[in-house]
């Protein structure tokens, strides 16, 4: 548990998910769920950039232009 603590504190979607599963089946406090779903959205929030956001967008664009060209 305490690794997907940690996973989830630095970011990892997979980890938070797999926290959130266990929140549900009673097997982590409200107050360790709570926790570690506001330091994964610190750790996402420390990674958002305009420069960031803006690669994105473009690499969806190309992602969807590459699909319509093989299509």
């Amino acid at each position: 548990m305490k690794h997907w603590i940690i996973a989830a504190a630095l970011g990892h979607d997979g980890s938070l998910d797999a926290l959130k599963d266990r929140y549900k089946d009673g097997l982590v406090s409200k107050e360790d769920f709570a926790a570690a779903l506001r330091a994964h959205q610190a750790a996402v929030d420390a990674t958002k950039s305009p420069q960031r956001e803006e690669a994105e967008k473009e690499r969806l664009i190309w992602t969807n232009l590459q699909k319509s060209i093989l299509a």
